[in-house]
C-alpha cells in the first residue's frame, strides 16, 4: 500500500490556493450575527463551503465554515470555539486587510492575520478560508489552524493539534487530539481538560517515530504521514474515494476516535448504494476501551463509568449500578453515586447495609490499592464488603483487586474476563432520595442497635472477630512454627518439616540452573500439592541479606508468576516452597512431539510472559532481572496461563556476571550477547530472551535443530529474520492451519521478536513496550537486521 501511496503521489498532493476556484471577499467586506437572516454568509465558488455565523442552540454563535449543500450543513471549522459570542457581533475584513471578530460590545474576540497587508479574503471550494496579498500570496489560511476537522487537500504541519469537539452540540475544545509533533511523532492523546495539553497517547505510528514531517489529506481520500523528503512514512487512512462523488471529511469526534467520513453529493452518481448521510469508511483506535489506559485521567469514559463498543461500533459510556451521570449531555463528566457510601467509623457494623452488583468482562485497570491471590470469590466479596474504602472489587482465576473511588479506565469487553463487584447499599433507589436528615435516622438506629448488644465498640470487636475466624476457617491448619516473614504471607520451615512434605525428597520435578525441584503435599492444608526448590550451595551470606532476597522474591504478586509461599534457611539447607503449577512446563508443552499446540493458546502464553516480565522489570517494588528466561521456566497452569519461575534466584545466589555467564551457558541459545562482551547487565537481557522464546512460540520448534531440513533453518532466530526480510514467513508455520489463517499476527509477532533480539541492547523496547505492541495498544514498526546477536552461539 505505501508503495502505491507513493506512486500515486504527484497526482494527490493538494493543489495550491492560489490555483483553487473561490469567491473573493473585499476590504471592507462584514457580516453580523443574527437569528432574523442566519443565512448571511460567504460562499465558495461552488457553493460547497460557506463562511459565517452559526447558532449553537441558546449559548451563542460560532464563527465558522461549514458544508453549505447538505441538510446538516456540516461544521468544519470555527474561530471562536471556546467563546461563542452574541446576537450582533461582527466579523468584518478590514480596510487595512486583517478579518477580525467582534462582539456585541465592541470587544475584540479574534484576529487573522496578526499583521496587516491582506488585499482579500477567499472562501475557496476546498473549504480553505484564505487571506492573501495583492500579488495572490496566501498570508494566513484556516487550514494551518483546524479545529476538529481535516479536510481534502489539507495538509497538518508539525506542532499542528486537531482537537475533538467537547460533546455533539458543544463545539468547545474537548478531552482528546491528534498531533504532529514538532519531534515528528504523530498521536492520538487523551488532554489534560480543560487545557488542550497532551496527557496520554492511545494511538501512534510507531514506524516512523520522530521521522514525520506533515500529514497529507490528498482528494482521493488517503491520509499519509511524509517525511521531510516527501516520501510515505505511513498511511493513517488509505480509502479511495472520488472527490466528484462524495464530500469527505476526516474528524477526531467528541469520543476520542479519529474517523474518515464520506457524504455522496447525489444519490445518481454513487448508483444509490449510499445513503444521504456521513458514512465512515475506516477509523482508529480499533477499540478505543481497550486502548486508553492512563494513569491519570477519567479513561475513555467518564470517572465512575465503564466504555463499550455498540454494534455501530461506537463508543457507549455507561454508569455501573447503583450510580447516575452527573451531567447526561456531557457523559464524560463521569457517574455518582445514588447512596450513602459505607461509613469508615462504622465499616464493619454497616457491613449488612451493602451488597454487591455483579458485572462479567468488567474492570477499571491502574486503581488498585490491593491485590490478594491465591483466594475464591466469597473471601473477595468479604473483604471489600468489611472495607469502606472499597468501591469494587475484581475477582479473577483466584485473584482479587480492591478499587477506591474515583474509578478510572473503565470497559466492559469479553477479552477482559472475571467480573466486577460493584458495592452499593441495599435499597440504594430509596438512600438516594433521602436527604441528611435519611442518614441521621440510619446512624441513630446502627447506635441504637450497637447500644443494645453492649456498645460500640464490643459490637466492633465482635464483628471483626466472626469475619476474621471465618476467613482463617480455611487455613486453620497451616504449620503452627508461623514465624519468618507472616507480613509477606511466607512460611519459615524447618528442614525436617520439608523432609515430611516431599516424603523424603523422593519425586523430583526436574532441575535447573538453580538447584533440583521436588514435589510435596502440605497435608496439613487439604493436601495441598507444594513444588519444593533445593537450592545450590550459594556464595557465603548472612541471614539477613538471605531473607531479605527472599522478601523481595515474596513481594511479588502476579497472575503470570509461580507464587513463593515459603523458605527453608537452616544451616546449609536453603530451599523454597512454591506453589505447584499442574500442566508442566513450556518446553515439554511446545516440544512434545505429539500434536502440535493449538496458535491462540501459544499467543496467549506469549502475552502472560510478557506480562509477567513487565511486572518484574517496571511495576514490583524492587526491579528484578529474571537472567534465565527459557521454555523450562515457563509452567502452565491448569488453563495454560503462562507462570514465570525461579525470578529472583540469580540474585539470591549472588552469582557474578561471570558465574551467571557461566551457569546459563547451558541454555546459550537464550542467551543476550552482553554476556559474553563485559558490557553492564540489565532488564533488557530478558528482553532478549523473551524474543527467542516468542519466535519458538511463533513456530513451535527449538532455537536451534541440529536435524533441521535445511541448514539455513538450523537456527531460528537467522531463519525467522530471513523469511521476514524475502516476505516468505508462510515458511515458518506452513504446516500450521490456524496460524496460516492469522499470518498477519504471525508478521507481528515475528517483527517484535526481531526488535527483542537486537544485538545493541539499547535498540531492544522495554517489556512495557513489548506487552503493549503485543496487545495491540502499540504498532509496530519495522525492525532493522539484528545483525550479529547469534555470533556467540
Amino acid at each position: 500500500m505505501q508503495g502505491l501511496l507513493f506512486f500515486l503521489i504527484p497526482l494527490l498532493l493538494p493543489i495550491s490556493a492560489a490555483a483553487q476556484s473561490s469567491s473573493n471577499i473585499s476590504l471592507g467586506s462584514s457580516l453580523t450575527a443574527s437569528n432574523d437572516n442566519p443565512a448571511a454568509s460567504w460562499i465558495s465558488q461552488s457553493g460547497d463551503f460557506a463562511f459565517g455565523f452559526r447558532q449553537v442552540g441558546d449559548r451563542g454563535f460560532l464563527l465558522a465554515i461549514w458544508f453549505n449543500e447538505i441538510p446538516e450543513r456540516t461544521i468544519v471549522w470555527s474561530a471562536n470555539r471556546d467563546n461563542l459570542v452574541q446576537r450582533g457581533s461582527k466579523v468584518e475584513l478590514t480596510g487595512d486587510g486583517q478579518l477580525i471578530l467582534r462582539d456585541s460590545s465592541g470587544k475584540e474576540i479574534w484576529r487573522e492575520p496578526p499583521s496587516t497587508g491582506a488585499a482579500y479574503a477567499a472562501m475557496l471550494d476546498t473549504g480553505n478560508l484564505v487571506l492573501a496579498s495583492q500579488d495572490s500570496s496566501t498570508m494566513w489560511e484556516s487550514f494551518d489552524d483546524p479545529t476538529d476537522t481535516l479536510l481534502p487537500t489539507q495538509v497538518m504541519s508539525q506542532g499542528t493539534k486537531v482537537i475533538a469537539r467537547l460533546t455533539e452540540t458543544n463545539y468547545s475544545s474537548g478531552r482528546f487530539m491528534f498531533e504532529l509533533q514538532t519531534d515528528g511523532n504523530l498521536l492520538l492523546y487523551t488532554t489534560t481538560y480543560p487545557f488542550d495539553g497532551a496527557n496520554a497517547a492511545y494511538w501512534s505510528t510507531q514506524t516512523s517515530i520522530g521521522s514525520g514531517y506533515q500529514v497529507v489529506f490528498n482528494q482521493s481520500g488517503f491520509i499519509y504521514l511524509t517525511a521531510r523528503n516527501g516520501s510515505i512514512l505511513n498511511a493513517v487512512t488509505s480509502n479511495n474515494v472520488t472527490a466528484q462523488d462524495f464530500y469527505q471529511r476526516a474528524v477526531v469526534d467528541p469520543d476520542g476516535v479519529f474517523r474518515h467520513y464520506i457524504y455522496p453529493k447525489s444519490s445518481a452518481s454513487t448508483g444509490g448504494r449510499w445513503p444521504k448521510a456521513w458514512s465512515f469508511l475506516s477509523f482508529i483506535p480499533s477499540n478505543i476501551c481497550l486502548r486508553i489506559r492512563a494513569d491519570t485521567g477519567s479513561g475513555a469514559c467518564g470517572f465512575n463509568s465503564f466504555c463499550s463498543l455498540g454494534d455501530d461500533q461506537r463508543k457507549l459510556c455507561q454508569c455501573p449500578p447503583g450510580y447516575t451521570f452527573f451531567d447526561p449531555d456531557d457523559v464524560m463528566k463521569g457517574c455518582k453515586e445514588n447512596f450513602v457510601p459505607q461509613s469508615c467509623d462504622r465499616a464493619v457494623e454497616e457491613m449488612d447495609l451493602f451488597e454487591f452488583r455483579d458485572m462479567p468482562n468488567t474492570d477499571w485497570p491502574l486503581n488498585d490499592y490491593e491485590h490478594f491471590t491465591s483466594v475464591d470469590e466469597d473471601w473477595c466479596r468479604e473483604a471489600c464488603l468489611s472495607d469502606c474504602f472499597c468501591a469494587v472489587a475484581i475477582f479473577r482465576e483466584g485473584e482479587c483487586w480492591k478499587k477506591r473511588a474515583p474509578l478510572s479506565n473503565g470497559r466492559i469487553d469479553p477479552s477482559v474476563g472475571g467480573k466486577a463487584l460493584v458495592k452499593v447499599r441495599k435499597d440504594y433507589s430509596d438512600a438516594s432520595a433521602g436527604s441528611g436528615s435519611n442518614r441521621k435516622e440510619n446512624s441513630t438506629l446502627i447506635y441504637i442497635l450497637s447500644a443494645t448488644l453492649g456498645g460500640s465498640i464490643f459490637l466492633h470487636l465482635l464483628v471483626t472477630f466472626i469475619f476474621f475466624h471465618r476467613r482463617n476457617q480455611k487455613k486453620q491448619n497451616t504449620v503452627e512454627s508461623q514465624k519468618g516473614m507472616p507480613e509477606m504471607n511466607l512460611q519459615d520451615f524447618t528442614y525436617k518439616e520439608l523432609e515430611v512434605i516431599t516424603g523424603g525428597f523422593k519425586e523430583e520435578l526436574g532441575e535447573g540452573a538453580f538447584g533440583k525441584v521436588y514435589k510435596g503435599v502440605l497435608t496439613t492444608e487439604n493436601e495441598k500439592p507444594v513444588a519444593v526448590k533445593k537450592l545450590y550451595k550459594a556464595v557465603n551470606e548472612g541471614e539477613q541479606e538471605f531473607k531479605a532476597e527472599i522478601s523481595a522474591i515474596g513481594r511479588t504478586n502476579h497472575k503470570n508468576l509461580v507464587q513463593l509461599l515459603g523458605f527453608c534457611n537452616e544451616g546449609e539447607h536453603r530451599l523454597l516452597v512454591y506453589e505447584y503449577v499442574s500442566n508442566g512446563s513450556l518446553a515439554d508443552f511446545l516440544f512434545r512431539k505429539s500434536r502440535r499446540p493449538n496458535w491462540y493458546k501459544r499467543m496467549q502464553i506469549a502475552f502472560g510472559t510478557a506480562r509477567g516480565l513487565f511486572y518484574l522489570h517496571e511495576e514490583c517494588k524492587s526491579q528484578i532481572i529474571h537472567c534465565d528466561i527459557k521454555p523450562q521456566n515457563i509452567l502452565l497452569d491448569g488453563t495454560f496461563n503462562a507462570r514465570i519461575s525461579d525470578f529472583g534466584l540469580a540474585k539470591l545466589l549472588k552469582t557474578d556476571q561471570t558465574q551467571t555467564t557461566t551457569a546459563i551457558r547451558g541454555t546459550k541459545g537464550y542467551v543476550a550477547p552482553e554476556w559474553f562482551k563485559n558490557l553492564p547487565i540489565t532488564a533488557k537481557v530478558d528482553v532478549y530472551s523473551f524474543g527467542i522464546l516468542l519466535l519458538e512460540l511463533v513456530c513451535c520448534r527449538k532455537n536451534f535443530e541440529v536435524d533441521a531440513t535445511e541448514e539455513c533453518q538450523m537456527i531460528l532466530a537467522d531463519w525467522a529474520y530471513d523469511c521476514f526480510r524475502e516476505r516468505k514467513l508462510g515458511l515458518l508455520v506452513e504446516n500450521d492451519e490456524e496460524a496460516m489463517d492469522d499470518i498477519k499476527r504471525v508478521e507481528k509477532f515475528v517483527m517484535i521478536a526481531i526488535w527483542c533480539i537486537q544485538e545493541d541492547p539499547s535498540l531492544r523496547p522495554a517489556m512495557k513496550k513489548v506487552t503493549q505492541m503485543i496487545e495491540g495498544a502499540v504498532d509496530v514498526s519495522i525492525p532493522p537486521d539484528p545483525a550479529s546477536f547469534i555470533s556467540s552461539i
